[in-house]
């Protein structure tokens, strides 16, 4: 078996020739035939969504999904994939749950509907009276060795979650007490799903973020990886969707958006949204779909816990400071991973639905410091003629760009 370093790895590697899961099969067969790992028994509830992250698992090839829910692990309840229904499907869920207490997986897709004791959501029958999803969450999350979340409904609430929400739908972590792993997105890759569920057989919990994402896969911005990251380097902004150039201007949500997309893609390998010309839309956000529209409407602040700025004044502060254009960017980059989007036409404000802790935020101020004093030291060592003259070319061209307007006519 691969030593955890080398499983992160190949999950984060680039090379999209054979499917992730098809790389990981051998893998958990290896050591499952080697009784290092038991292969778990799964409970899959389907609260309130749309089944899309079902669908994307379904759309997984080599494997296929039944070698996939086989393979690696033991699917004991699903109520689309699951080749019994009614009380006999029922009543193997409820088995599984007694039976192997403290051993089972329990997966959660969909969110959970709170209003009305959660009558707005009921999932199954039991003893003749139907069963909410929120009963199901509360009674059986306790007894799961673990609590997958998967989808952005699932993790944060997602549309189903969004204005006004009469169902109050909410995410998983809300209404339990126990630890939710959570692997947003609207929907899921299928790799974010079999990797980490290759990772907790093999090894156990993955490392998470503040928000309990695998760091493995939602590490890092939309942005940082992001295929036109040069062109936004450049100066070279699409002026409408399909256009050649980076999307910010047109709503990408990528500088605020966890994911690695721009390196697995979709549709097995195919092409992702940004890569056909569309912006990204901040599925896998914590705050999708209300705090990031108007979709095709750039971000118009940074705001983070200590900051509130508008775009344009940073970048101007910056360049009073002596920094230049590439600490304009890269402050930027810094902070835009703390981005809020304010009341805007067409949504409504919310609050953020989960709360960054202290030490995320310790880490974050850490890293900025660090990313601060080595790009001083970087920029000291620049020749002085050389650092002025591309000082100003690139001051002006960053400043074009933050003095933008967009189409209404409104500043950014």
């Amino acid at each position: 078996m691969i030593s955890r370093r080398d499983f992160i790895k190949l999950c984060m590697s680039t090379a999209v020739s054979m499917s992730l899961t098809e790389r990981l099969l051998p893998l958990v067969g290896q050591a499952y035939g080697e009784k290092r790992a038991v292969k778990p028994p799964v409970i899959w509830l389907e609260l309130g969504s749309c089944t899309g992250n079902s669908v994307s698992l379904e759309n997984a090839v080599n494997p296929s999904l039944d070698q996939m829910l086989t393979d690696m692990i033991d699917l004991r309840y699903h109520w689309l994939f699951s080749a019994e229904q009614g009380d006999g499907a029922v009543r193997a869920m409820l088995e599984t749950v007694e039976q192997e207490s403290g051993n089972f997986w329990l997966v959660i897709e969909g969110a959970v509907m709170t209003a009305d004791h959660g009558r707005y959501n009921e999932i199954f029958r039991r003893d003749g009276q139907m069963i909410t999803g929120l009963a199901a969450v509360q009674e059986f999350a306790p007894k799961a060795k673990y609590v997958i979340a998967v989808g952005d409904c699932a993790c944060f609430g997602g549309p189903s979650a969004a204005h006004p929400n009469p169902a109050g739908a909410t995410g998983v972590w809300k209404v339990i007490q126990s630890k939710v792993i959570n692997i947003p997105g609207c929907p899921a890759h299928p790799d974010w799903m079999s990797g980490t569920f290759a990772h907790l057989s093999l090894y156990g919990l993955p490392e998470l973020d503040g928000y309990n994402r695998p760091v493995m896969f939602f590490g890092k911005t939309i942005h940082e990886l992001c295929q036109r990251r040069q062109q936004y380097e450049d100066g070279i902004f699409a002026k409408f969707p399909g256009d050649q150039g980076c999307l910010y201007k047109v709503g990408c949500k990528g500088p605020v958006t966890h994911a690695d997309c721009p390196l697995r893609q979709w549709n097995h390998y195919v092409n992702w949204p940004v890569k056909a010309g569309a912006p990204c839309i901040g599925c896998a956000s914590p705050h999708f779909p209300d705090g990031m529209m108007p979709f095709y409407q750039h971000l118009p602040e940074i705001r983070t816990p200590a900051v509130a700025a508008n775009v344009q004044k940073f970048g101007a502060a910056l360049a009073a400071l002596g920094i230049g254009a590439v600490a304009t960017h890269w402050a930027a980059g810094i902070f835009a991973r703390r981005i809020h989007k304010h009341y805007v036409k067409g949504t409504k404000p919310i609050e953020p639905t989960a709360p960054e802790n202290l030490t995320q935020v310790k880490q974050e101020l850490d890293d900025l410091i660090r990313r601060q004093n080595a790009l001083l030291a970087e920029a000291e060592r620049l020749p002085g003629i050389q650092k002025a003259r591309s000082k100003k070319k690139l001051l002006a061209r960053v400043n074009d760009f933050l003095r933008a307007e967009d189409k209404s006519g409104d500043e950014g």
